[in-house]
């Protein structure tokens, strides 16, 4: 008889974890409270439209197609991708906009027009990135984070100091440039990793990498591919999905979890496995002598940015808009300071467009544009639909200011969704939509673990190792799902 795990959240970590113990021979039961997968990773339609409601960038190809190769699958079999070229726009207040293009020759070539030698340097730059990404991946992104002896090590030691973790972003890409376009470009990729750049540690360069010279890519069908790939690999090896299945109690016997009340029904369980929110899950439905951390502990934790997002649907094309685009006509350090520091709205917020109708026509009817709007801001913040409608505005403005069109009588469709629907939706903490902040202290084997008190129940997911994004939370339900098969 196949021993049985049930998983709570069906996001991308919980639907890889119930792929990869199912693959191993365990029956598995996905319990999801949303009424479709995918998490952060779904998608709606409406007026003709199809929204990706969460992550619209795809990076890191090579690694989420090893996680298919480990389900023993080939991620061509279930969709395809383009690399974008060019990878995004950026608008800028005093200078016209900039492409960045996909080969790395016209790349160097951008890089030489902002400053004196700017391509080689950032050849050098881009050379140590691929390092730490190496390195970064070798020896930390596949590590459960349960004992220091995985990273305190002499190797381990001296990549560190390769990596330059002690160092900021800031600080080593200051050293390198002296323009104000090539620092914003390469401090781009880690702003919605919870700090500054220049308090994120310069190991997070090997973001980098993965933007500049890994590429920017699109999936067929939408970045909702990945989830109804797994979901689809889940089915074949028999996973059943519960949704519409909210976690709302659970049973405790001899310290493991031995029935759960799921929806409106009790099911017993021998095993479980947490994608859920972990601060809701441990706050809120574990006995308090089985929460590993308190609310002070949680309160404590620096956390990435929520979101404020319009989905608009327009009907009519925007020549000047790239499948991606970041509004960088503002200062990004204010910006920042209301973020991380007076966790207040912005007054002059920065603010990226995914315009995927350029790629995909699938994705909007003939002739109009398909507009997902995202503006970071803290988490926690009161977003009442006049605060809503306000930035809206804004957002409308300044796209009216760089391209010369306005949308105003053309939004046909328009959804908003901030910090309160994430927390409606996800239990999300604060109502966040990253996770944790990469800062030193919250980085590897400083993350809230992913063994819980109880015998049975291990966490996935952005708020433990190895972080937030798509290719991380993969690879959590994969370290999630190899603890219960090692404890077997």
């Amino acid at each position: 008889m196949k021993k049985s795990v049930d998983v709570i959240g069906a996001g991308l970590s919980g639907l890889y974890a119930a792929c990869y113990l199912a693959k191993n021979g365990y029956q598995v039961r996905v319990f999801e409270k949303n009424e479709s997968v995918g998490g952060r990773s779904r998608v709606f339609e409406a007026e003709g439209f199809t929204f990706d409601m969460g992550p619209s960038w795809y990076w890191m190809p090579e690694l989420i197609d090893k996680m298919f190769e480990d389900l023993g699958e080939n991620r061509q079999d279930y969709y395809q991708l383009k690399r974008l070229d060019p990878a995004y726009r950026i608008f800028w207040k005093d200078h016209e906009p900039t492409d960045i293009p996909a080969d790395m020759h016209s790349l160097k070539k951008l890089f030489d027009g902002f400053e004196p030698n700017g391509g080689e340097k950032l050849e050098a730059f881009l050379s140590d990135a691929k390092t730490k990404y190496d390195i970064a991946v070798d020896k930390f992104l596949f590590k459960p984070g349960l004992k220091w002896k995985e990273i305190v090590n002499l190797g381990v030691f001296k990549s560190a100091l390769k990596l330059d973790v002690f160092k900021s972003v800031d600080k080593d890409v200051s050293k390198r440039f002296t323009s104000a376009q090539a620092k914003a470009i390469l401090n781009f990729p880690v702003l919605f990793l919870g700090e500054m750049p220049s308090r994120i540690p310069s190991l997070y360069t090997l973001m980098n990498h993965a933007d500049l010279s890994l590429g920017t890519w699109y999936p067929e069908g939408g970045m909702s591919a990945t989830a109804k790939a797994l979901k689809a690999i889940a089915e074949k090896h028999g996973v059943e999905f519960h949704l519409n299945a909210p976690l709302k109690s659970v049973e405790v016997v001899n310290d493991k979890v031995q029935s759960m009340l799921v929806g409106n029904e009790l099911v017993s369980t021998e095993k479980l496995i947490v994608s859920a929110d972990y601060h809701y899950v441990e706050q809120n439905i574990l006995p308090p002598k089985y929460r590993s951390y308190n609310e002070n502990y949680w309160d404590s934790r620096k956390l990435a940015p929520s979101s404020l997002i319009f989905y608009l649907g327009v009907d009519k094309k925007i020549d000047h808009l790239q499948h991606h685009n970041l509004f960088f006509d503002e200062d990004l350090m204010a910006h920042g300071e209301t973020i991380y520091k007076s966790k207040s709205w912005p007054t002059s917020p920065l603010f990226y467009v995914c315009a995927p109708s350029k790629t995909d026509g699938d994705v909007a009817p003939e002739g109009k544009e398909n507009l997902f709007v995202l503006i970071p801001v803290a988490p926690d913040l009161d977003d009442n639909q006049e605060i809503r409608d306000r930035y809206l505005q804004i957002v409308i403005n300044r796209i009216k200011k760089h391209t010369g069109v306005d949308i105003t009588d053309h939004i046909i469709y328009k959804r908003d969704y901030c910090v309160s629907d994430f927390k409606q939706d996800y239990n999300a903490y604060k109502g966040n939509a990253y996770g944790l902040a990469n800062t030193l202290k919250q980085t590897a084997n400083l993350k809230p673990k992913i063994k819980s008190k109880l015998n049975n129940l291990n966490y996935c997911g952005q708020l433990t190792v190895p972080g937030p994004g798509v290719p991380p939370a993969l690879i959590s339900g994969q370290l999630a799902a190899s603890q219960i098969i090692l404890s077997k």
